[in-house]
Formats: C-alpha cells, sequence, structure tokens
C-alpha cells in the first residue's frame, strides 16, 4: 500500500507533464484509413515505441503489410502474472473540418463555465488518451518502486480505425509472444463522470444476405396477380414469422447456451440510473420492443437478437408500376450472447427460410461474417479484483455493464491466444468521438491513471486466477 501511495501521488504531481506528452501525441496525425497519412501513423508508432523505451520497456516498431505495430514488454516479479494492454494508435478522418472549433491536430485544455477541464483534439478520447493513461501508471510504478508489479505486454495497433486487415496475421504470427494472463483494453467508457464500469460482455454477430427468386422475369400484377408466387410477399412472410408475439426469436434452437441473467447482476442493471425514456425518447421512440418482460438494458446487453436490416424487390423508382417481381432480397443480422454457436444459428436460420418456400420459389443465401460472443463469468477473480480496485478510486462503486456492440480484437484474443479481456474504459457518451471536436474530461485521463496503478497492483498482490 505504502509503493501504490508514492505511485498515486507521483501521477498526481506530474499531471500537467503527462498532459503534454499526451498532447505531443495527438499532434501527429495519424489516420490510418487515409494513404497520404501513412508517414504520420509511422511517426506515431515511433513516438510511442521511443517513449516506452525511455521509461524501462524494451518496445520495438512491428513492421505489418499495413500499418506497423507497437510491441513492449517489462518484466515483473518472479511469478508474478502477466497482463497485455491493448490500444491503438490511429485516429479517424476529421470530416468535416468546417465543423471543428479549432484545429484537431492542435489540442488544447479548455476551461469549462463550470471549471471542469477538457483536452481536444482527434484522438483525445479515442484511443491516444485512454492508451497513454495505461503508460502513465506504468511511467509512475516505475519512477517510484523501480519496477512494475506485474509483467506487462503493451501492444499498440495502428489500424484499428480502418478495419484491422493486419491485425489476425499478426496475431498469429507472434501468439507466443502476445499471450498474457488476461489482456486490458481501454477503448470503452464509464457508467457516467463519477462511475467507472468494466463491460463484462460484448454482443457476437451472425449476417445473413438471402434471396428468393419465382418467376423468370418481372411479371404484369394484372395478367399474373393471383396465380404467380410472389416472392416479396414470402420473403416478408418469412421474416415476419422469425419473432413470436412476444418478441422473441423462433428459430429452433436459437436460446441454446442462453442462460438467465444471475439476479444480483440483475439487481445491479436494475439500480443504474438509466432511464427507458430518455434512452428511446432521444431517436422519437417510447415503447420497447424487445422481449416482452426483459428490461431495455438486459435487451441491448445480455438478451440475442433477429433484426432486418434492409429488404429491396420489385419496382422502388418514383411513381408507380404494377409489377410482381422476380426476386426479393434481405440482410437480416443476429446478435449473440453467452456460448450461442454463430455455425448453428446460421444453419437453423437457413433451415428456417427454406422449409418455409411454396412450390416455384428458391433461395440463395450469402454469408456476411459470423462471432461468438464474449462474456466474461460474473464471479471471475480478475473481475473481483479490478471492480474493487476501481471503486477505491472513484466517488461510486464500479457496476459491470455489457455492450450490445463488439470490439472484434476482443474475440480473436479468446479465440487464437486463449486469453480473456477486462475492457476497462474512461471515455464518457459526449465525448465526439468519430465527430467533430472530440475531448477527453481531465478527470477520466487524470484518475484513468490513478485507476490502472490500482488495477496493477491488486493484480500483483492477487493475481488473475
Amino acid at each position: 500500500m505504502a509503493d501504490l501511495d508514492s505511485v498515486l501521488a507521483c501521477l498526481d504531481l506530474n499531471l500537467d507533464r503527462s498532459v503534454e506528452r499526451l498532447q505531443d501525441l495527438l499532434r501527429i496525425p495519424s489516420i490510418s484509413t487515409d494513404p497520404a497519412y501513412a508517414a504520420d501513423c509511422r511517426r506515431a508508432a515511433e513516438w510511442l515505441t521511443g517513449d516506452l523505451e525511455a521509461i524501462g520497456f524494451a518496445a520495438r516498431v512491428a513492421e505489418t503489410a499495413g500499418h506497423a505495430m507497437v510491441v513492449a514488454h517489462r518484466k515483473g516479479p518472479e511469478g508474478s502474472p502477466h497482463v497485455l494492454f491493448y490500444g491503438h494508435y490511429d485516429v479517424q478522418p476529421v470530416d468535416p473540418l468546417n465543423l471543428w472549433d479549432a484545429d484537431p491536430f492542435d489540442p488544447k485544455v479548455v476551461t469549462m463555465p463550470d471549471g471542469t477541464r477538457r483536452i481536444t483534439g482527434r484522438g483525445s478520447a479515442d484511443d491516444k488518451g485512454q492508451l497513454m493513461t495505461f503508460v502513465e501508471a506504468c511511467r509512475a510504478f516505475i519512477a517510484e518502486t523501480g519496477g512494475l508489479p506485474c509483467s506487462v505486454t503493451i501492444f499498440l495497433e495502428g489500424e484499428e480505425e480502418s478495419g484491422s486487415p493486419s491485425l489476425l496475421p499478426f496475431l498469429d504470427a507472434n501468439k507466443a509472444e502476445l499471450t498474457a494472463d488476461v489482456a486490458l483494453i481501454c477503448d470503452t467508457n464509464m457508467w457516467d463522470r463519477e462511475t467507472p464500469a468494466i463491460s463484462t460482455g460484448l454482443r457476437g454477430l451472425v449476417g445473413e444476405e438471402i434471396t428468393i427468386r419465382a418467376a423468370s422475369m418481372d411479371l404484369h400484377s394484372g395478367y399474373f396477380g393471383g396465380a404467380a408466387a410472389n416472392p416479396i410477399r414470402v420473403l416478408a412472410k418469412i421474416l415476419a414469422d422469425l419473432h413470436d408475439d412476444d418478441g422473441r426469436v423462433t428459430l429452433p434452437g436459437f436460446y441454446d447456451g442462453v442462460p438467465d441473467l444471475p439476479e444480483d447482476v440483475r439487481r445491479v442493471w436494475n439500480e443504474l440510473p438509466f432511464s427507458q425514456g430518455e434512452f428511446l425518447g432521444s431517436v422519437g421512440l417510447s415503447v420497447p420492443a424487445g422481449e416482452k418482460g426483459r428490461s431495455v438494458l438486459e435487451q441491448t446487453w445480455s438478451r440475442p437478437t433477429a433484426e432486418v436490416n434492409g429488404i429491396e424487390g420489385g419496382y422502388t423508382g418514383k411513381g408507380f408500376k404494377t409489377v410482381i417481381a422476380a426476386e426479393a432480397h434481405a440482410k437480416v443480422s443476429f446478435r449473440l450472447v453467452f456460448d450461442q454457436d454463430p455455425a448453428k444459428i446460421r444453419e437453423s436460420f437457413r433451415a428456417f427460410v427454406t422449409e418455409r418456400l411454396p412450390a416455384d420459389c428458391t433461395v440463395e443465401f450469402h454469408e456476411h461474417g459470423g462471432s461468438p460472443a464474449i462474456q466474461l463469468p460474473f464471479d471471475s477473480p480478475v473481475l473481483t479484483t479490478a471492480r474493487e480496485a476501481l471503486s477505491d478510486e472513484w466517488p461510486k462503486p464500479a457496476v459491470m455493464i455489457g455492450m450490445g456492440g463488439s470490439i472484434p480484437v476482443v474475440g480473436e484474443f479468446k479465440r487464437r491466444l486463449g486469453m480473456p479481456s477486462l475492457l476497462i474504459g474512461f471515455g464518457l457518451g459526449d465525448d465526439r468521438i468519430h465527430s467533430p471536436n472530440e475531448k477527453y474530461e481531465m478527470s477520466s485521463f487524470a484518475k484513468g491513471q490513478r485507476s490502472w496503478a490500482r488495477v496493477l497492483a491488486a493484480l500483483g498482490e492477487k493475481g488473475t486466477g
């Protein structure tokens, strides 16, 4: 505890210098999707490598077919846990530039009317500010104690904002070097500005495109109406059959591997300051449309879904055309939770559609990816350790939340490296990531550093098992 106290004091004392370092990194326009910024992406990788070397990591710029990775290692005490920290140094494009209040690559510290401060600039929250909270925690530990409480590998990607084309080959080629006891990922949000959060689950995904065909050509609805099969009507009926009147998905076996939410977790979620009305009202809605008897947070965090993302067929131009289309198309996605098997869901969906085809109709399927959900056990020791450490830092105890979307690298760490992930981020919902005027609250940056120091100390003391 004495060591941790000195580390926390060091972080507080050197906050201004850590902000200056972050601003230096933010000035580098590392836009990975635009080839015009390739040299800047390289410069950001080299800047981070140099900074990590300066504090005692063995660091290198690791080449890929695209933008480089940064990989760094620092050994901890004998027998201590080994953690891998993941972040990304690339950023989103800044368009439309005219909507920015200032140059997106000229970061500032702005004091707001209420006295709070924020760091502005592209990448301040996603993800340069976030990743530097961890680097600064390591810097303070090494400065105050001469080492780290755990063995730490830092892995920083340069293509996260452009689809990560080099990630999977790099993970496969460097599996032994990157595998650790647990991955730490700082690319998520807090619940609110006083309540830290650990994201315990990410929903998986199955995407399918279907085409139903009938006649060999589009037909005149007066000549053939009533006698000819209409693919649009057939498709609409099949899609409508995907849900029952209670909002449950009707695919056979769809809920295999989906347990009920533990009662203690449901209780915590129900106690969160969350307004169903505000959540839906913000997009012009008012009534939850998912499974009856489930809260909105359950529906979006811990329940699987089937959604129709697009339908096309027949004449869709201006005016009117009396036609029976020869074919109809739909795009359908399934969000998966817990232990649902993407392959079985896809197989069940295809059988569901095929069994409902009437005479003279055929169907063609086109796959659009599939990945399982990621779920950290709610009673995981490493989750408990991290939650307690975060709760010691913030005004309110840390909460365990779900995420309706996906972070692909989390699944790949599990599948390819056999490694669970702790998703702990300090962003806020109004940080305007991917938008003009991105910002990162000073409280997020300062207390994020202190939070990682506490988490590292706790993991070093209690382990990850």
